[in-house]
């Protein structure tokens, strides 16, 4: 057929030629979908309930039967551990002190809604219809939100915004901590609106998290998609194979190459190949198989199959700096991190899946304006009973509480390009934080409004010396020197093979990779911009109305919510 049987000149990772064999499966199947992360896991339940449709679902890491995964308290180890995490790190950060930063990322059945902190937030509703007004017809909120409602399950029940009878469980947090109590009073006091539903009418304010999680369990995306149809005789899975690279005839893909077990397969797609790696990942994948710059590709002796400036580029995520206070009172969850206290936690957690273990950590938090002039929201808060050092990899000493502070929507922007060869190699990866002016003013504000919070008198009986900052670092330059010094990602990374109608665009409205055939993606790469919160909800609802794109079904008709104002609403 010739399609790509010859072993590519450079390999790797300790792979030698000799060792190394390559095989064409005796099977091909309708669609390839590369990544069960969330969006993948989405992809194989939708296409394959027409049981004459064949899908293979390729993931490079393992099963998800860690009792880590399933406790949503485990978030922490996940974090803080390879064991089922990409593990990536970013160049050097030119404004945050040439730091390099550590980027968890899935790598297991469910991807990232796996190791994730299990918030459930769509973004505001003037995201995507920013998305629509750059051309992207078919995103609008009104278009997108009949599949968000597909994939929902809420505990809540069912109302305009909402639905309780989808696969995707969405609980509300019941966490009694009076820390969580104390954060929601003072968001009060400090003259903040509460909000009853942050995916509702209006996300402005304060108030409670929904998770994913069901019963106690975390409910990642391969609980509520894949599980179910696992025994499926027309979906196959390939667990720890790593996709090597896309095989084309001529300008269509025609199926992939994986690495399995020191073996090279490749498999063969009739209809198409669905890309679904993520922000990291998939521009990797793409520029390993000759899409990308042409001049870039050439660089790297690639054959050059489709000549995308765009692949890679546009680079968004939310940075956040953890704002962190002493705690009076011993309430804190370093109450639980004594020996015996966590194999009480675990034990209870796996006979009756309760107590400390099957709580969300996050449980609470805020989208705030810090500027009364902006039209949007522009910097979400997480409150968390606990002081937390480097992800949860280095372990807190003491008692106290905290707040996450990102920003919503950066204006700086970064890439994700090769430093090898290699498939198993990780790319480069550099966002470019706080690149732009805009966005460091941002994070400054942000900073003293979450001071503002915690000065409040509802934290008078539990509130301590300040940990971070620190009470001395109060002017500009100080606050600037912290930020350069401490800031972190918290893993909403977007954008780099982005809708779009012009040049630097990867994919169209339809996610089809723009010049070719038989190609699309389909993961948080393709948001032209990053959304004001979480992006785990909003990759789930982009996977759902791609699978009607891809079966050639007709899109959900719109919704445009009773509760929304004409403004709103438009």
């Amino acid at each position: 057929m010739g399609w790509g049987l010859a072993p590519r000149p450079h390999i790797g990772h300790g792979w030698s030629i000799n060792a190394l064999w390559v095989r064409m499966m005796d099977r091909t199947f309708d669609f390839i979908i590369v990544g069960a992360g969330s969006a993948g896991c989405v992809l194989a339940n939708r296409l394959s309930q027409d049981p004459a449709v064949k899908v293979l679902l390729v993931e490079a890491g393992g099963q998800d039967n860690s009792t880590f995964i399933r406790m949503p308290a485990g978030v922490g180890k996940l974090l803080g551990s390879d064991a089922h995490n990409w593990y990536f790190d970013t160049e050097g950060q030119p404004h945050l002190s040439n730091r390099k930063l550590y980027w968890p990322r899935g790598k297991v059945l469910g991807g990232s809604s796996s190791i994730n902190g299990m918030i459930y937030i769509r973004g505001h509703a003037r995201d995507y219809d920013l998305w629509r007004q750059l051309g992207l017809e078919g995103w609008s909120y009104a278009d997108v939100l009949p599949y968000f409602k597909r994939s929902e399950g809420r505990e809540a029940g069912a109302d305009d915004f909402h639905a309780a009878d989808g696969p995707l469980n969405v609980a509300t947090t019941k966490n009694q901590s009076p820390l969580i109590r104390a954060f929601m009073e003072a968001c009060r006091e400090a003259g903040h609106t509460f909000t009853p539903d942050f995916n509702g009418a209006e996300q402005e304010g304060y108030g409670r998290y929904e998770s994913t999680t069901k019963g106690g369990e975390r409910w990642s995306a391969a609980a509520a998609f894949l599980r179910p149809i696992l025994d499926r005789p027309n979906l196959t899975i390939e667990t720890k194979a790593l996709t090597t690279r896309i095989l084309f005839e001529g300008k269509r893909a025609v199926g992939i190459e994986y690495a399995q077990n020191s073996n090279r397969i490749q498999v063969r797609a009739e209809r198409e190949v669905l890309l679904c790696g993520g922000a990291v990942n998939t521009p990797q994948v793409l520029l390993l198989s000759g899409i990308g710059a042409g001049d870039y590709l050439r660089r790297w002796d690639i054959p050059v199959v489709a000549d995308l400036p765009g692949v890679g580029e546009n680079l968004q995520d939310h940075l956040d700096a953890s704002i962190q206070y002493e705690c009076t009172q011993p309430i804190t969850l370093y109450s639980q991190m004594k020996a015996h206290k966590m194999i009480m936690t675990g034990l209870e957690f796996l006979l009756f899946k309760t107590g400390t273990g099957a709580q969300l950590p996050t449980d609470s938090g805020a989208f705030l304006k810090t500027r009364p002039e902006l039209e949007l929201p522009d910097i979400q808060l997480h409150f968390l009973p606990a002081i937390v050092h480097d992800h949860g990899r280095k372990k807190s000493d003491r008692h106290g509480f905290l707040l996450h502070m990102c920003q919503l929507r950066p204006q700086s922007r970064g890439h994700v390009r090769l430093k090898s060869l290699d498939p198993f190699a990780h790319p480069l990866i550099q966002p470019n934080y706080l690149k732009e002016e805009a966005d460091r003013r941002t994070m400054r504000d942000g900073v003293r409004m979450a001071r503002e919070i915690f000065a409040q008198k509802a934290f008078d009986p539990y509130r301590g010396p300040e940990y971070d900052p620190g009470a001395h670092v109060q002017s500009d330059e100080d606050i600037d020197r912290f930020i350069r010094e401490k800031a972190e990602t918290i893993y909403h990374p977007v954008g780099t093979a982005r809708m779009g109608n012009d040049a630097m665009a990867v994919v169209d409205a339809s996610l089809r990779v723009h010049g070719l055939e038989g190609l699309r993606v389909v993961d948080a790469s393709v948001m032209p911009t990053l959304i004001g919160g979480n992006t785990n909800a909003p990759t789930i609802m982009i996977a759902e109305k791609a699978s009607d794109m891809i079966l050639g079904k007709p899109a959900m008709a719109p919704i445009v919510p009773r509760a929304f104002t004409n403004a709103d609403a438009a």
